[in-house]
């Protein structure tokens, strides 16, 4: 008689990415709320035992899905930036950028910014990708500064309002009224998106513009 075959287990690496992408599937399609060890573990193939090797718990995959969303999120802005060829373009770009990652990865943004989900001071690896991620709006704001906006009342309070804008935009496209309220924009979000940002470039560049005609007749 022939012994029995046993499965092989997958490696380390293999069996983490293969949890990961069982938990983010199963989140897009029944919600945080149908996340469990137990589920995920049934998903990715595996024992129900498996998943407790790379995290302790539920809280720790939503940490570790979370972490890859801000990592995800910071290459974008990274890229949308590098192609610019103003400071007004690299906002807008990045803009556009940060609110379609939204709509294409909703559970990685709504983990990203739910402290209720996942308490991203408890998970330092998680507090340093989104650090990283959000540190572009700073950059991006001293390059508008640089180039003639007006730093009123200061650099701070323009992060802040930045930030409010496109995060506020995305949030509104995923959860909020947008697509009853503006049904044409709502009705492609990629190309309402970009509009959006056009505009609040136009803001940014008339603004810039008003600062160097004053200042050229002060001169």
């Amino acid at each position: 008689m022939r012994p029995l075959k046993t499965a092989t287990p997958p490696p380390a690496a293999d069996l983490r990415e293969r949890v990961l992408a069982a938990a983010f599937e199963l989140v897009e399609k029944e919600g945080l709320a149908a996340l469990s060890m137990r589920e995920v573990a049934r998903r990715a193939g595996v024992s129900h035992q498996a998943p407790y090797h790379h995290f302790k718990g539920r809280e720790e995959i939503l940490a570790a899905m979370a972490q890859e969303g801000f990592g995800m999120l910071e290459q974008r802005l990274a890229e949308a930036r590098r192609g610019a060829e103003s400071p007004r373009e690299a906002a807008e770009r990045a803009g556009e950028a940060y609110i379609l990652f939204a709509v294409r990865h909703p559970a990685h943004f709504r983990l990203m910014f739910r402290p209720e989900l996942v308490d991203v001071e408890a998970h330092r690896e998680v507090m340093d990708c989104g650090q990283r991620a959000f540190a572009h709006v700073p950059q991006i704001v001293r390059a508008l500064v640089e180039d003639g906006l007006p730093a009123e009342p200061n650099e701070q309070a323009l992060v802040a309002l930045t930030w409010a804008a496109v995060h506020g935009l995305a949030c509104l496209l995923l959860d909020g009224p947008l697509a009853h309220t503006l049904p044409d924009l709502g009705s492609d979000p990629e190309r309402g998106v970009r509009d959006v940002m056009r505009a609040l470039g136009g803001l940014l560049a008339h603004a810039s513009a008003g600062r160097r005609r004053r200042a050229k007749r002060r001169g």
